[in-house]
Parts: structure tokens; sequence; C-alpha cells
């Protein structure tokens, strides 16, 4: 699996990361044993993936930690994350070390702050982020991210503060062929930056389940987001990428289209089942889609920044 630098961090890591969280949680939420777990890791590891972002809140650092029993810990890119909404300064060292615990490691190699909030940013950078810095300087860890709160902030309303700090090693946000929105609000000045940009929600349940998108395109274009002269078939909105020199499936083409973006670096991925991993590895391993399907993608999209792609 080809691999990039994570920005200014230097990391090499896969343009593929494992997504402990999401619908799946790495298959706990369908009830996968720990091991079945742990499993998709080693078995995203054998296939070239260098990288799991988790967080305390998903209840999957111990899976983690469990994989990384069977992985050499300094060939393992680990991101993980502190929740912001109810942190206090004090909160942070603790924080750590309880996700170093379940973990199983003595360091993490990104840690975040969790969904921040547009209107909290200014406190998490003021009161949490020297806690942040303190434990980089400590050797706990490498390098220091956040991540927006895409569910609440689809228009990208805290991403540019945060970029204005210009503090933060590792930035990750909402982007996907639906809401495309980050690209000229936060992207732009990322690589300008040289920010670390992992990208969330990349496929949910809009790009993997067909009447699910006509019920989300329908929608946007009663919002006046999409414009239906662009549409040309309307059982099969964006079914016109899906072709023999073009994408296998929409999700495939999902995948590719955040993938080849300019600015992303490691796409995150969630499954607790064995083929749809392998079926994403492979998205991901494959070259960018047709440029004119792209263009087609962005023209037709180009006004949305209301949904997640849920």
């Amino acid at each position: 699996m080809d691999r990039v630098k994570l920005g200014r961090t230097g990391l090499d890591v896969s343009v593929m990361g494992v997504g402990a969280g999401g619908p799946s949680q790495m298959g706990k939420r369908s009830g996968k044993t720990e091991a079945e777990s742990a499993s998709i890791l080693l078995q995203a590891f054998d296939a070239g993936v260098n990288f799991v972002d988790t967080s305390e809140n998903y209840g999957t650092e111990p899976l983690v930690g469990l994989a990384l029993k069977d992985l050499p810990r300094d060939q393992l890119i680990i991101s993980t994350k502190k929740s912001s909404s109810d942190a206090k300064a004090a909160d942070v060292a603790p924080g750590l070390e309880a996700s170093l615990s379940r973990l199983g490691t003595d360091y993490v190699d990104v840690y975040n702050l969790h969904g921040v909030w547009p209107g909290d940013y200014r406190r998490c950078a003021e009161e949490l982020y020297p806690e942040l810095l303190k434990l980089k300087e400590a050797g706990k860890i490498r390098f220091i991210g956040m991540s927006e709160k895409f569910n609440d902030d689809m228009e990208h309303e805290m991403a540019p503060m945060a970029l204005a700090d210009d503090i933060w090693d590792v930035m990750m946000i909402g982007f996907n062929l639906l809401n495309q929105s980050a690209r000229d609000r936060l992207l732009a000045k990322a690589i300008q930056q040289d920010i670390g940009i992992q990208v969330m929600f990349a496929v949910r349940k809009a790009l993997s389940d067909p009447d699910h998108l006509l019920t989300v395109i329908a929608g946007l274009i009663e919002a006046g987001q999409i414009d239906p002269a662009d549409i040309d078939d309307p059982n099969d909105p964006i079914g016109f990428i899906v072709h023999k020199n073009g994408a296998v499936s929409i999700p495939d083409a999902a995948y590719r289209f955040c993938r080849h973006e300019p600015g992303t670096h490691v796409i995150l991925s969630g499954t607790g089942n064995p083929e749809h991993l392998k079926k994403n590895i492979a998205s991901l391993e494959r070259g960018p889609l047709q440029t004119e399907d792209v263009d087609r993608l962005k023209h037709m999209f180009r006004n949305v920044d209301s949904i997640t792609g849920q």
C-alpha cells in the first residue's frame, strides 16, 4: 500500500487507516469477540496498513492494545483522542495515562482533542493545548492533533480557527464526495501549513446504501444545494462513475475520491468484516478516478455543506 508523509509530522503513513470508531467500532457493535475485532487490525497491518485511529470514547483502545501485543510497536502509528467538550486542563494528563494503559504502550504517535466545537475552540487552544504540549515534551505523545465535530459542524466553522493558530500538527476532518466543502474552507490552507490530515466520513450510509442515497439527494435538491439539471438519471444519480475505466462501485469511488484529493493523507475506514476490509483496502490501493468523473462530482456537489453522508 502507498505511504505518504503525514504533513509536518514526517511520519510515513499508509494512505488507509483503520478507523476504530464509526458505526462498526472494529466489529464491537455487531457483537464480534475481542479477538475477532483485534484481528481486523492485524489483517490490515499484514496488508500494509500501519495507521489506526481510536479514542477514549469509542471503547476500542483495549482492542487496539490486544492487537498491538502481536505487532511491532514502532511499525504501527497510533492516533487516539481525548474528549474536549467536558475536559479541564487537569484532566488531560490522566486521560492520556488511561489511554496508554488501555493501549498497552508508553506513548502514542498522535494525541487529539476530540470533536472540538466552534464555540469551544478558543478554550481548548488556551487551556488544553498547553497541557498537550507538556505531554509532548515529556515524550508521552509525538504529535498533537484535533478533530472537528463534523456531525454538528458540517460547514467547517471550527477548522479555520485552528488553522489560524497554526499550533496543531494533525487535523481530523469530515470530507466525502457528497460534502466537499472542506476543500476550499480548510484543505487549501492546510496544504500551505503542511498539516497532517486524517479524513473521516469518507463512506457512510448515503454512499453504501443506494436507497438512502436517493433520499439524501432528494433532500439536497429540495434544499437548493443540488441543481436537478445536473442529474441525468434520477434513479442512479451518481452511477456515471461506475464503468469499465472508472470505479468498481460507489463505495470504491468514494474512497478513491478522498484518497486522491490534494491535501489528504490518511483515509479512515472502519469495519469489523474481513471481506469488507479487503474491498476497502483494494479501493484505496487503486489509482484516481477519471478526471471527467471527478470534475462532474465536483460540479454536482459544489454547493453542498449541510450533510455528513450519514
